[in-house]
């Protein structure tokens, strides 16, 4: 079985075009991490403003991956970073190698006390725009001599190297490596332009398609750091108990993990921690989505950047700031930005062959013109050069990454943490689903209801220690229950052994015990029909069964009962209205199975299953109804969950294994979030089409009047970048989500 982070990726290497329509091979990987004879460790952050998509990414990747020393390198397309760990002669080639590709780069440490480079950036927009204007004006108004004509040139080539050197920068590096990207081609046709005689025109053009695209980066950037703006939520101090008993303000960074830290009514909590002392109702809205407060008290965790909102509580610290709950969902969020959904998979090979297909159309246009349309050399090479500024594919290759983004922010603002755009764009296919039970249907809080002591040479007092010594030190919830409702003292156990999917083991007072399920007392031959008619009571009424037992005779039956939760059966319903069939997969016995599915309102339940069991019926559903969930606890269930399309893991919260293990992390235990997560993927898929039809419409209608009708370089800037930011606000909807369920 292929690893869960390797189960839907292609062995066909990737393609993608950028903002600015290149398209090329993403498939290399991050270099590994293997050490340089020699050399010591030295991992440094760059920012590379420019870089806003992976295909850029790859141009810089392809160029660093021949510079030796170079140990790994890690980008983040959200931030537009890079960092590099090598030789520092190394880095020294691969800054070299970066700004060779036309890219700007510099140290992220330097960043404070520089100007910010985007105020830069529109002021020279700015200053070209007006100068663009000044040579419109002196074209359109200015006699048609020598001077005016030279001072109109000189004004156009003055707003053309204000906002067009960088475009000319990597217009140049992209067809020095053989590729027709946006910049290779807004620079051609800008100089073919302003060689014709078109001057303003071309000055006029390169000004509004800075600005164009200043605001396209604004808006898409508004996708990516929208989750990231959580961080802002999570106070930069902490209130740390010292060693003398006071209390003191300390950078939130600077406190270690087991300080005893306090938060105040109505203030913000700054770190993970686990409560010790006091009780309250805590908001938790920015981690897992909850609009109701949830009461915390003694033993309860609590999570940086949610709101304490009655009183005052004290609790360890139990992660450092940069490796809380909600930094791992912002950092997941933007790791997933970086995945390839299926339909940005279409748009990216299509893009490649779009563009060199429209400059070849350009071409023919250029020289053929005159003889098929009678049209004057002038004519057809500037019809020519109107046809490559059309043919950037900006507005549709940006379609799809937009709003996978901006579906991403959504989910994670409603507690669901979704691994990446494949994910979000497959669940819309999903037409079964498995649900564990224990925690996931039911309440996952389980009391013992009855007990049942059958030994007739033992004491029950010395049963019922055996049993809560046993129980007390299984992590089981069954087990937590049994212990909590016997509430007595623990012994110490020897040869303590775990049971995957069946119970526990151990030695006490010279025997050795077991703890388990129906299953475990049949695999040891200990079953009998008095026993099973003990069972069949407890089973019959929905409860969870559980028996102690030496190596020759049962000596108890403890009887466990959960709840369903509310939430469960609104989700259940939801389920079928989009048309997923529900199964119940659980390791629990097949009576207490079928009468929680019946409670629940689920189509099918199966009990008695062990991993193996699960795994091998997600392959049957998958091969009886087509795409398949399976939702879990991320940990026991990893099997199933890795072979299923999608795997979903709840309650997540503060544990690390769930959050690594599934695809979808459901970060409270609301099986609502299910169905919400599967009508956004058919929004996100529904709004990707929308921004592909325009962006394909729009271009259409201009390819065509460039060549029959009289589209002009305005004209055409005008439709490019006016698709792009169509498409980009299109695609930002799917950030205002709120995904509200379907009514009958």
């Amino acid at each position: 079985m292929p690893p869960l982070a390797e189960k839907h990726r292609s062995n066909e290497p990737e393609r993608c075009a950028c903002s600015g329509g290149c398209a090329t091979d993403t498939s290399i990987q991050d270099a590994p991490r293997v050490a340089v004879p020699g050399s010591p460790g030295n991992s440094n952050v760059f920012r590379i403003p420019a870089m806003d998509c992976p295909s850029e990414e790859n141009d810089i990747r392809k160029v660093l991956a021949g510079i030796e020393g170079i140990r790994s390198l890690r980008f983040e397309l959200a931030s537009r970073t890079l960092t590099i760990d090598g030789e520092q002669s190394a880095q020294e080639s691969a800054l070299q190698a970066v700004r060779q590709l036309g890219f700007e780069v510099r140290p992220i440490e330097h960043e404070k006390t520089e100007t910010p480079s985007g105020l830069s950036e529109i002021s020279k927009a700015l200053i070209a725009l007006a100068l663009a204007i000044g040579a419109e004006a002196l074209d359109f108004f200015a006699p048609d001599t020598l001077p005016f004509k030279g001072l109109g040139m000189a004004l156009a080539a003055a707003a053309i190297a204000f906002s067009g050197f960088s475009t000319y920068r990597k217009g140049l590096a992209a067809l020095r490596r053989g590729q027709l990207n946006m910049n290779a081609l807004m620079g051609v046709a800008v100089t073919g332009a302003f060689l014709i005689g078109q001057w303003p025109e071309a000055a006029m053009v390169m000004a509004l398609y800075a600005i164009a695209e200043l605001i396209e980066a604004r808006s898409v950037d508004r996708a990516r750091n929208a989750i990231k703006g959580l961080l802002a939520l999570t106070p930069e101090t902490a209130e740390i108990r010292q060693s003398d008993g006071t209390w003191l303000e300390t950078p939130a960074d600077k406190v270690a993990i087991g300080a005893l830290a306090r938060v105040k009514p109505g203030a913000r909590i700054p770190l993970d921690g686990r409560v010790v002392s006091g009780s309250s109702a805590v908001n938790q809205a920015p981690v897992t989505g909850e609009s109701i407060p949830v009461d915390k008290m003694t033993g309860d965790p609590v999570f940086a950047g949610t709101i304490n909102e009655t009183g005052t509580l004290e609790f360890e610290v139990t992660a450092a700031a940069n490796n809380t709950t909600l930094a791992r969902i912002i950092h997941a969020v933007e790791a997933a930005q970086g995945t390839r959904a299926p339909t940005q998979r279409f748009v990216d090979r299509f893009a490649a062959i779009y563009t060199p297909a429209v400059f070849a159309i350009a071409v023919i246009v250029a020289v053929g013109g005159p003889w098929l349309f009678d049209w004057t050399w002038t004519q057809a090479l500037y019809k020519a050069l109107v046809l490559l500024v059309i043919a950037c594919p900006c507005a549709l290759v940006i379609a799809t990454p937009v709003t996978v983004v901006s579906g991403l922010g959504a989910a994670a603002r409603r507690g669901i943490l979704i691994k990446g755009g494949v994910y979000l764009e497959e669940a819309r296919k999903l037409r079964a689903i498995a649900l564990d039970k224990t925690g996931t249907i039911t309440e996952g809080k389980p009391r013992l209801v009855a007990t049942e002591v059958l030994s007739p040479s033992d004491s029950e007092a010395k049963v019922l220690s055996w049993a809560a010594s046993l129980a007390g030190h299984s992590d089981h919830p069954v087990s937590k229950a049994i212990a909590k409702g016997l509430n007595l003292p623990e012994n110490v156990l020897t040869d303590f052994t775990a049971l995957p999917g069946r119970g526990i083991e151990a030695r006490l007072d010279g025997h050795t015990l077991i703890l388990g399920n129906h299953r475990l007392i049949e695999d040891r031959g200990l079953c009998s029909p008095e026993i099973e008619a003990h069972l069949s009571v407890h089973e019959n009424q929905g409860r969870t069964a559980t028996l102690l037992a030496t190596e020759d005779r049962v000596l108890a039956i403890f009887a466990v009962a959960d709840t369903i939760k509310e939430s469960s059966r609104e989700a259940i319903t939801d389920l079928h209205r989009l048309g997923v069939t529900s199964v119940m997969l659980t390791g629990d016995n097949a009576a207490t199975a079928v009468s929680i599915a019946r409670q629940a309102g689920i189509d099918d339940a199966r009990g008695n299953l062990l991993p193996e069991d699960k795994l091998t019926a997600i392959e049957e559903l998958q091969g009886r109804f087509g795409p398949t969930a399976m939702t879990g606890d991320g940990i026991n269930d990893a099997p199933a969950l890795a072979r299923a399309d999608i795997g979903v893991a709840m309650g997540a919260a503060g544990t690390d294994t769930a959050m690594e293990a599934a695809d979808v992390v459901i970060m409270n235990d609301d099986l609502r979030r299910i169905p919400e997560t599967i009508r956004l993927s058919r929004q996100t898929h529904a709004v990707l089409w929308q921004n592909i039809a325009l962006a394909l419409g729009i271009k259409a209608v201009f390819l065509g009047l460039a060549v029959f009708g009289s589209a002009t370089m305005w004209m055409a800037v005008f439709a490019d970048m006016g698709a792009s930011l169509l498409v980009v606000a299109n695609g930002l909807r799917t950030l205002r989500t709120t995904v509200p369920p379907t009514r009958d």
